[in-house]
């Protein structure tokens, strides 16, 4: 029997990030022969890939670094896969001693746009930077897009939502990790007014209250809160079950790509230019264009840079909604 070519993807945060690595994962799994597929990330996510079928082990970040790095150096990798690129990254790897492969994190051009508004960027998904690791092995992409897998007991039953849920609903992921990448309150009533049907909303404990406001003002008849009350993976349930999605530039953004939902992303202080806009699935950008001060990181900031927020507050809701049935 020939031995199993052992392959380590390496990916530490965060959740939309590493679901955006799902096909590296299914690609190099289904097209290298004999490959053993081992993901190393942190403790907090191994939820994202615990049930992924095309991967074979998956090792978190949760022990000592000695301990850890033992372990590893004792499953004799053939080769690593480093999605991440950091200087932790650049550490396993010097450790593991073994043929790695780097995807281009492109931090100047980053720096350009962000800091100068020059655009150097690749016109390429991010998704597509990550498959450049797999060239050597003449792994391709299979343009199936993303996955997501949720384990039975995340399944979020249709009796727990409300009845005036159940025929159907939108879903609209509120959160954002920075809050320079989420709407203001009042904007967010705005943008639920201008959907005008039933609305679930997603998001941590952080967007409860947020969530109660938009509620308050607009009804129960349209708005369900369930911000706080689900696991991320129930969260992602309520995503794979609703008409649409709207989503600020968070995980859940690329959850519903994953489930091949119409998309409607919303942008603030980054922009999609960057790469993370959702991919293979069809969406439409929300955003604020023309501004000088846009994109002012990579990441986000606790409050507008500018004080006026101009990125979020000036965005138009002129879209219009094809994709729900009439009459409700």
């Amino acid at each position: 029997m020939n031995k199993p070519v052992k392959f380590l993807i390496l990916r530490f945060s965060s959740i939309g990030d590493i679901v955006l690595t799902t096909p590296v994962v299914r690609c190099l799994k289904k097209q290298f022969a004999g490959a053993e597929v081992h993901y190393f990330t942190k403790s907090k996510f191994a939820f994202i890939l615990k049930d992924n079928p095309y991967i074979d082990k998956v090792w978190l970040l949760d022990k000592n670094s000695k301990e850890i790095m033992a372990a590893l150096k004792a499953e004799k990798f053939d080769y690593v896969i480093d999605l991440h690129t950091n200087i932790r990254t650049l550490k396993i790897k010097f450790q593991l001693g073994v043929p790695s492969f780097s995807f281009p994190k492109l931090n100047a051009q980053k720096f350009l746009l962000t800091q100068f508004k020059i655009n150097y960027m690749p016109d390429l998904h991010i998704v597509d930077r990550y498959m450049s690791t797999l060239n050597s092995f003449h792994i391709t992409n299979d343009g199936e897009g993303l996955d997501y897998f949720i384990p039975y007991k995340d399944n979020v039953e249709p009796e727990w939502i409300p009845e005036t849920h159940r025929k159907g609903f939108v879903a609209y992921a509120i959160g954002g990790q920075h809050n320079t990448k989420k709407l203001p309150i009042p904007r967010m009533i705005e943008l639920c007014l201008k959907i005008g049907y039933p609305i679930i909303l997603l998001g941590g404990k952080e967007d409860f209250e947020a969530g109660e406001a938009i509620r308050n003002a607009v009804g129960d008849s349209l708005i369900h809160n369930t911000c706080g009350k689900y696991n991320f993976n129930q969260s992602a349930s309520l995503v794979q079950k609703s008409l649409i999605v709207f989503s600020h530039d968070t995980g859940l953004m690329h959850v519903a790509a994953a489930f091949k939902k119409k998309v409607y992303s919303i942008w603030g202080n980054t922009v999609p230019a960057f790469g993370m806009y959702p991919y293979k699935t069809a969406f439409e950008v929300l955003e604020r264009n023309g501004l000088g001060c846009r994109p002012c990181s990579k990441i986000g900031y606790k409050s507008c840079p500018q004080k006026h927020f101009k990125c979020m507050n000036e965005i138009s809701f002129s879209f219009q909604i094809k994709e729900l049935p009439a009459g409700k």
